[in-house]
C-alpha cells in the first residue's frame, strides 16, 4: 500500500504548505506526526536551524519568524524541546524563549544533552565542569592568540569552541587547527566536535543522538521530528533512523546551507536555513489547527 497523502494547509505568507518528504520513511514520520500529535516530540537544533549562523556567536539570535513559528505549534503538539550544544540558558537568552506563554512546555537541553532548562518552572540542572575542560582552557586561549587575526574562542563554560569564521582564510585556519585540538582533546580526554568553521572540545559521553532518544523515551514519544544543520546534528538524525526501527515514526529535517551540503543525503526535507524552518513549523501548526 502507499503512503497515505499528507495534509497540507492553504499557501500563504503567514501559513506556507508543508514540504513533501523525499523518502517514503520521512512521509511516514510525517503522516504519524500528524495523525498523533498529542504524543508527537518536535526537537530542533539552535545555531544554523532556528539562529541564523553569524560572525559573532554571542549575538546569534533566534529568526524573527522562529519564535512566533514554536508559538504557534507548541500547543497543538505534546513534547516541543531544543537541543543544542549551546549551554542552555544561552540557548534561552538568544532564543527570547522565557516567559512566553505559548512556549510554558518547552525543554532546552544543552550542552549535547548535559543540561537542561524546563520553561514550566525555569529550572536548571548542569553537570559540575569537568576537569579536562579547565586544563584545556589555558591551552586554547594561547593557541588561538598564536593562530592569527579573526580566530575567536567562545568559551561555554564546560565546553570550548574554537570559530574562524571572521579569519582571512577560515577554511585554511581550520584545517591546520584540526589536528593540534584533536591530540589537545584525546590528551585531556575529551570529545572533539567539528562544525561549520568551529571546532568544538567538550566532555565525552554526550550528543544530541542520545540526548533525543532518552527524551524521546520519557515522554513515549508516537512520531519525532528533529531539524538540523550541522555535523553535531549527525547523531539525532541517526537517532531518529534507530527510532524507527524500533517503531516510532520520524522525520528527519535539514536546515540547508552550502556550508554542509551533504546533510541533505540523509534527511527527509530540505529547507532553506532558520527561514526554511519557521516556515515547515508554521505550516505544521497550520495543518494541525
Amino acid at each position: 500500500m502507499g503512503t497515505p497523502p499528507v495534509p497540507s494547509s492553504p499557501s500563504s505568507p503567514s501559513s506556507p504548505s508543508l514540504p513533501e518528504p523525499v523518502t517514503e520513511v520521512g512521509r511516514d514520520g510525517l503522516a504519524a506526526l500528524l495523525a498523533r500529535p498529542e504524543r508527537a516530540l518536535v526537537a530542533l537544533d539552535f545555531d544554523g536551524t532556528l539562529a541564523p549562523i553569524v560572525d559573532d556567536p554571542t549575538r546569534a539570535y533566534a529568526h524573527e519568524d522562529a519564535l512566533p513559528a514554536l508559538a504557534r505549534l507548541a500547543p497543538r503538539i505534546g513534547v516541543l524541546a531544543i537541543i543544542t550544544g549551546r549551554p542552555a540558558e544561552v540557548a534561552v537568552r538568544l532564543g527570547g524563549f522565557a516567559g512566553h506563554p505559548e512556549l510554558a512546555g518547552l525543554t532546552v537541553l544543552g550542552a549535547y544533552g548535559a543540561e537542561r532548562w524546563d520553561a514550566a518552572t525555569g529550572s536548571l540542572h548542569r553537570p559540575p565542569p569537568h576537569p579536562g575542560v579547565a586544563a584545556a582552557r589555558t591551552e586554547l586561549t594561547d593557541l588561538v592568540e598564536r593562530s592569527g587575526p579573526g580566530v575567536l574562542l567562545e568559551d561555554k563554560g564546560n565546553a570550548l569552541a574554537v570559530h574562524t569564521r571572521t579569519a582571512p582564510d577560515p577554511a585554511g585556519v581550520f584545517a591546520a587547527l584540526r589536528e593540534p585540538l584533536a591530540e589537545l582533546a584525546a590528551r585531556l580526554e575529551l570529545a572533539l566536535e567539528p562544525g561549520r568553521f568551529v571546532l568544538e572540545v567538550r566532555p565525552p559521553g554526550t550528543d544530541k543522538g542520545a540526548a533525543l532518544t532518552a527524551l524521546a523515551r520519557e515522554t513515549d514519544a508516537s512520531a519525532v521530528l528533529y531539524g538540523g544543520d550541522d555535523l553535531g546534528d549527525l547523531a539525532a538524525f541517526d537517532a531518529v533512523a534507530k527510532l524507527r526501527e524500533a517503531g516510532v515514526p520520524g522525520l528527519r529535517v535539514c536546515s540547508g546551507s552550502t556550508e554542509v551540503a551533504e546533510l541533505a543525503a540523509v534527511t527527509d526535507v530540505t529547507v532553506d536555513g532558520p527561514a526554511g524552518v519557521a516556515g515547515l513549523l508554521s505550516a505544521l501548526a497550520a495543518a494541525l489547527g
